[in-house]
């Protein structure tokens, strides 16, 4: 889909209703996650972060979705595919400042140059004890990509056209921070696999796009 038609009608989804946990969690990796981010809101001790789902058109004029691969580090996320982002910093104003300026300082997309159009649904992620606030967003120019070389390997590009293709969903046995050799539901995108809280934030956004496109 050229990003002109896209633009056109992503619009329409300020007006939408978010499908919520019960879309997120069909891609969800452990069973007991409702229950745990129950935990969490009662112990009120999970640090926030914002990310970002952003979308923009290629040089060819075709819509894009973009993700990142993290660096491979001692840590629950290494080496993971996720969204532009990171925790909350005292001088953000809110999330959506700070999924902005992370996706700013992680691939350089100027924050001025992105229009949020959708707070989607809050996920709870229990190996780092984090509340992650996504949100949906456009650019209109066809982003220059400046990686930040300690924090990102490499920028993972997906075509809309390829995102909605419902043959990227797979179940994959993995070994987890939780658990060993567990079935997980997953994305297969660009060739690589999509899990986890990525996975369940996917979920909903190609939810509500499948009602618009």
């Amino acid at each position: 889909m050229n990003f002109q038609e896209f633009e056109n009608k992503i619009v329409k989804i300020t007006k939408m209703e978010l499908p919520g946990e019960a879309v997120q969690f069909k891609m969800a990796p452990m069973e007991r996650l409702a229950e745990l981010k129950r935990i969490a809101y009662k112990k009120n001790t999970a640090r926030k972060a914002g990310v970002l789902a952003l979308f923009y058109p290629s040089e060819n004029n075709n819509t894009h979705l973009a993700l990142i691969l993290r660096k491979t580090y001692k840590g629950v996320h290494s080496a993971q595919i996720g969204f532009p982002g990171g925790k909350f910093e005292e001088e953000d104003a809110d999330l959506k400042e700070t999924a902005l300026r992370e996706t700013e300082e992680e691939i350089g997309v100027i924050s001025k140059n992105v229009s949020v159009i959708k707070q989607l649904t809050e996920v709870y992620i229990p190996p780092s004890n984090f509340f992650v606030q996504p949100y949906m967003g456009i650019t209109t120019t066809t982003p220059k990509f400046i990686l930040q070389e300690d924090e990102v390997e490499d920028l993972v590009e997906v075509r809309l056209q390829h995102f909605m293709d419902d043959t990227i969903k797979t179940i994959q046995t993995l070994s987890t921070s939780y658990a060993k050799n567990i079935e997980v539901p997953a994305f297969m995108l660009n060739n690589h696999l999509v899990w986890g809280a990525t996975a369940m934030m996917l979920n909903e956004i190609r939810e509500m796009l499948k009602e618009l496109l």
